[in-house]
C-alpha cells in the first residue's frame, strides 16, 4: 500500500511538471479539422441508411442514430445512456461527431479503431443486442438492401461491408469551421479578447496537456481525480476493467472537447450538468486548485468557441425525449 501511495504522488508531481511545461508546446499541439472528409459517398451514403434502420437492434426498437442524433449533437444528451432492456445503467453517451479522429473508442479505450467499435456496439447485448447471423438474415430480407450492396461492393452484403459503409458514414460526421478553428486558420477576428484570454488561460493552466491534437482530446487515457477523487465518481473500474492492470482503475480515455458548449451532460457517468460544474471540477479534482470566477468565466468563454457545423449548420445539443 505504501509502494502504490508513493508511486501515486509520483505521478501526480509528473503531471504537475507537464501541465507547467505544456503552455511552451501548447500552441502546436492543437490543429483545426478538416473542411470536408475523403470517404466514397456510396458507401457513406449506405453507411448512413445503415445508421438511422432499426434493423441494426435484434428487437428492431433503435437505430444507432437512438443514441447519437444528428440535430442533438450526435448524442442523447442523458446522464447515462439507456441500455437495450430500458435501464439508464450504460455509462454517458459520448457525441459521435468527429469520431474518425479519435485514438481510442469508448471511455475505457476497449478498441483502438472505429471499425472495431462498430462492431462492438453491434453485437453488445446491452446496445444494439444482435448476432452477425441475425443481422445478415434480416439485412439479406431487404431486396433494397441487397441491390445497394451489390452496386457498391463486389462481394456483396457481407459482414466486412457492413462494418465498411457504417465506418464511411462516421467518418463523415465533422464539425469543421468553429470559430476557434477559423482562429487557429490565422482569422485573429474569430475570437473575441476575452475568448483569447480564456484560450491562453487553457494552455497555461495545464488543460492542452491532455485536451490536445485535432480532436482537442480523445487519444489518450488520464485518471480522473489526480488530485483529489471526484465527489460524485460512480463505481465504474474504468480502464481497468479492459486491462486488469490497478494503475488503470479510475482512469478513462480523455474525451474530445469539441462542441463541448452543446453536449452536457459531462463526464462517464454524466455527473457535470453544467459545463461550468465540470470545468470547476476539472481545476480542482485534475490541476489541484480552485478557480476564481474570472478564471472560470473565460474558460466558459474560450470553450464555447469549439462548437463547429454539421453540413453547414451550428451543431446544436439538448436532451433527446423520444426515440
Amino acid at each position: 500500500m505504501k509502494h502504490q501511495t508513493n508511486l501515486l504522488n509520483r505521478l501526480a508531481c509528473i503531471m504537475v511538471w507537464l501541465c507547467l511545461a505544456w503552455p511552451v508546446f501548447a500552441l502546436e499541439s492543437l490543429a483545426p479539422l478538416p473542411l470536408s472528409t475523403n470517404v466514397d459517398e456510396a458507401k457513406r451514403q449506405l453507411g448512413e441508411r445503415l445508421f438511422h434502420d432499426n434493423k441494426l437492434s435484434a428487437q428492431n426498437n433503435r437505430s444507432c442514430a437512438s443514441c447519437h442524433p444528428l440535430d442533438h449533437a450526435a448524442m442523447d444528451g442523458l446522464p447515462r445512456a439507456e441500455a437495450n432492456d430500458g435501464t439508464h445503467s450504460l455509462r454517458n453517451t459520448p457525441s459521435l461527431f468527429n469520431v474518425g479522429f479519435n485514438f481510442f473508442y469508448n471511455w475505457d479505450g476497449v478498441v483502438s479503431t472505429l471499425e472495431a467499435h462498430t462492431e462492438k456496439v453491434m453485437l453488445n447485448p446491452k446496445v444494439m443486442n444482435t448476432s452477425w447471423s441475425a443481422l445478415l438474415a434480416s439485412l439479406q430480407a431487404d431486396a433494397d438492401y441487397k441491390k445497394a450492396f451489390t452496386q457498391v461492393y463486389p462481394t456483396g452484403l457481407i459482414k466486412e461491408n457492413i462494418v465498411d459503409a457504417m465506418v464511411n458514414f462516421e467518418r463523415s460526421l465533422i464539425t469543421p469551421n468553429s470559430r476557434f478553428d477559423q482562429f487557429l486558420r490565422g482569422n485573429q477576428h474569430a475570437l473575441s479578447d476575452s475568448e483569447q484570454q480564456g484560450y491562453r488561460l487553457f494552455t497555461s493552466l495545464g488543460c492542452a496537456a491532455c485536451h490536445q491534437g485535432i480532436n482537442i482530446g480523445g487519444n489518450l487515457f488520464q485518471k480522473f481525480g489526480v488530485f483529489a477523487q471526484p465527489k460524485s465518481l460512480a463505481k465504474d473500474p474504468g480502464r481497468y476493467s479492459v486491462t486488469n492492470n490497478e494503475r488503470d482503475k479510475g482512469v478513462y480515455r480523455v474525451p474530445s472537447l469539441r462542441n463541448v458548449a452543446v453536449t452536457a451532460p459531462y463526464f462517464h457517468d454524466g455527473s457535470a450538468a453544467t459545463l461550468a460544474e465540470a470545468v470547476d471540477t476539472m481545476a480542482h479534482d485534475q490541476l489541484g486548485r480552485t478557480l476564481s470566477e474570472q478564471e472560470r468565466n473565460l474558460l466558459l468563454e474560450f470553450l464555447t468557441t469549439l462548437t463547429g457545423e454539421y453540413q453547414g449548420k451550428p451543431v446544436v445539443g439538448g436532451v433527446v425525449t423520444s426515440q
